[in-house]
Formats: structure tokens, C-alpha cells, sequence
């Protein structure tokens, strides 16, 4: 059976308040009693329940990680960092789905359920009334991956998703490429919008390169597949394709590849996270690097900072981006 507070107790022959006391963070015990709480608890294999000391605290050190889209591959390199970044902040992650969700406020209300004490959003699409209902509920919010702004409603760290857009185009520009296309995701995602903004922004100043634009219906690699194979269908391929999100880059590759187009030899394709997959043998995906530790070691930062002193203005932390070399697009001049 397990080893409870009373049996701690009788064993250093305290009362159940000086065992709770001992393993509260800052509640007053003498040294006497603690080195007798100590011993014993050693003594019976004693591990104090970390949602006992939340109720005595008021504190259950739980932050919600919350994303809709858990199909997508980069998300276990995310909340892999997350979950390992918060366990050494003392804090305890707590994963919450909700790529079905629609309803900010039944949101809210589970979240409230399991007494986080903060919330990381890790999502591009799920719009900013989540985290305006969530800081509203009193929980201190960071957004991961969500849209920069001037004056953002709650704290972020990410990309400039625009001039992420804008770099991408210049790559393809400067490799000789004169009819590409935008393979975005949602797009209701501030993420391919901004991305399309900034990638049609960049070659507005070209008029010698053709530009088409196409969406997703998720991102997901079954998602990137259909969009190329409809693409396909309409007729040739551009000369390459900027693919708002790995995942969608790779499942183009496949229908492109599918279709007897060799890559980059017939078509060049470009995508965005540099998610682990992209290295993979038979990928070797050419991408924009979006720093996933980076982003998420800063949230962290600001979670912990949050939960020390929640009135704290939102403020927006912006990484850069980088190209990462592989195989699917000509070689830079």
C-alpha cells in the first residue's frame, strides 16, 4: 500500500500539519521537525502528492500545452522540448487537445477543470479569441507560433511569418525560377497568410516571375498530397512551389514524385519548419528553418515569469529565419 502523510507523521512522531508543512515551499517548520520529517519520510519511501500540496497551496503547478493539430510531425519535437523545458522550470505540462474545438469558452471551462495554472498555445490556427478568453479566465497565456503584432493581446514568440514569406521568394528568385507557386495551408491560418503576404510582396517587385497560390485544406502531409494531385490535374506543374509547412512540402514531394517529376531536376520545392523528418534519407527537404528551441525556451521563460508576476503587458518575441540546404531546389548561384 502506499506510504501516506499519517504514516510519515506517526514514524517522526509529529503531528500531519508538520509532515504538510515540511514538504510546503515556504511554510514555517523548525529544523528539528523537518530533519525528523526528512528521516522518516527516507525511512518509508515518502513522495509527497504534488496535487495534495496544490490544494494546500492553491498552486498545482500545471500548465496547460495546448495545439490542434496533432497530426503534424514537427508538433512531437515541439512538445517534446515543452514538456522537458517545463519538468526543469518544477512545473508539470499538461497536453490538451483541441483540434476538433470551436468554442473558445467550453475551452476555458476545461482548462479551468484541471486548475492549470498557466496555458501555452502551441498554433498558428487557432484564432486569438482562445487566448483573449483564456487571459480573460485570469490564467497567465503565451502563444507559441502565433502572429506578431504591435500591440498583441497576450504574450507570443515565434517568426515573422511575413518576412518569412519574403525570404523564401528571394531564394526561389535568386535560383532562377520565373513560374512558382504558394502551397499554403488553412487559409484562415495567420500563418499562410502571412506567409502568402510576404512571399507576394517580394515578387509584386518582379513582374518577370509568374506567380500562382493555392490552399490546403490542413496541415498535413494527406492534405499537401491532394492539393498537388488536384494541382496536377488542372496541368504542368510550376517551376517550383513554396509550401507553407514541411509536412504539406512533403506530401507534394510524393504526388510530384507519384506523377514521374523528378525533384529538383523538373520542379523545385521549398518548405518551412525544418521539422526532423525534412533530413530524412529520400526527403531531404530544402527549408526555411523556423528555430523550434529557440521559441519554445523563450515561452518557458515567460511562463515562469508569468507565474511570479502575472500583471506583466504582453510583448511579442520575434526569431529569425534561415535557409537550410538540402536537395530539392537548384543549388544557389
Amino acid at each position: 500500500m502506499a506510504v501516506t502523510l499519517k504514516d510519515v507523521a506517526e514514524r517522526a512522531g509529529v503531528s500531519r500539519s508538520a509532515v504538510s508543512r515540511t514538504f510546503t515551499p515556504g511554510a514555517s517548520v523548525s529544523k528539528g521537525t523537518r530533519a525528523k520529517v526528512e528521516r522518516a519520510a527516507r525511512e518509508l519511501g515518502y513522495l509527497p502528492s504534488a496535487l495534495a500540496r496544490g490544494l494546500t497551496t492553491g498552486r498545482t503547478k500545471l500548465v496547460g500545452l495546448v495545439s490542434n493539430n496533432f497530426r503534424n510531425p514537427a508538433f512531437l519535437q515541439i512538445f517534446d522540448r515543452a514538456t522537458s523545458g517545463l519538468q526543469a522550470q518544477g512545473l508539470r505540462p499538461l497536453l490538451v487537445n483541441l483540434s476538433e474545438e470551436v468554442d473558445p469558452v467550453h475551452s476555458v471551462q476545461l482548462l479551468r477543470q484541471y486548475s492549470v495554472d498557466a496555458v501555452i498555445i502551441a498554433s498558428s490556427t487557432l484564432g486569438p479569441e482562445f487566448a483573449i478568453r483564456f487571459r480573460e479566465a485570469g490564467l497567465p497565456t503565451v502563444q507559441a507560433f502565433g502572429r506578431a503584432a504591435r500591440a498583441p493581446v497576450v504574450h507570443t514568440a515565434g517568426i515573422d511569418d511575413v518576412a518569412c514569406g519574403r525570404l523564401a521568394a528571394r531564394t526561389l528568385r535568386e535560383r532562377g525560377y520565373r513560374r512558382v507557386g504558394f502551397l499554403g495551408g488553412p487559409a484562415a491560418a495567420s500563418s499562410t497568410q502571412d506567409r502568402w503576404a510576404g512571399f507576394r510582396e517580394d515578387l509584386s517587385h518582379h513582374p518577370e516571375i509568374a506567380v500562382t497560390a493555392s490552399f490546403a485544406d490542413g496541415y498535413s502531409y494527406a492534405a499537401g498530397r491532394a492539393e498537388m494531385l488536384r494541382l496536377l490535374a488542372a496541368g504542368p506543374p510550376q517551376e517550383a512551389y513554396f509550401c507553407g509547412d514541411d509536412v504539406l512540402a512533403v506530401g507534394a514531394l510524393s504526388a510530384l514524385r507519384g506523377a514521374g517529376y523528378g525533384v529538383p531536376a523538373d520542379v523545385g520545392v521549398l518548405g518551412v519548419n525544418d521539422m526532423e523528418m525534412a533530413g530524412w534519407a529520400g526527403i531531404e527537404l530544402t527549408t526555411v528553418r523556423q528555430p523550434f528551441a529557440e521559441i519554445i525556451d523563450a515561452v518557458i521563460g515567460v511562463v515562469a515569469a508569468l507565474l511570479a508576476d502575472p500583471g506583466q503587458a504582453p510583448v511579442s518575441r520575434l526569431f529569425p529565419c534561415t535557409v537550410v540546404e538540402r536537395a530539392t531546389l537548384r543549388p544557389p548561384p
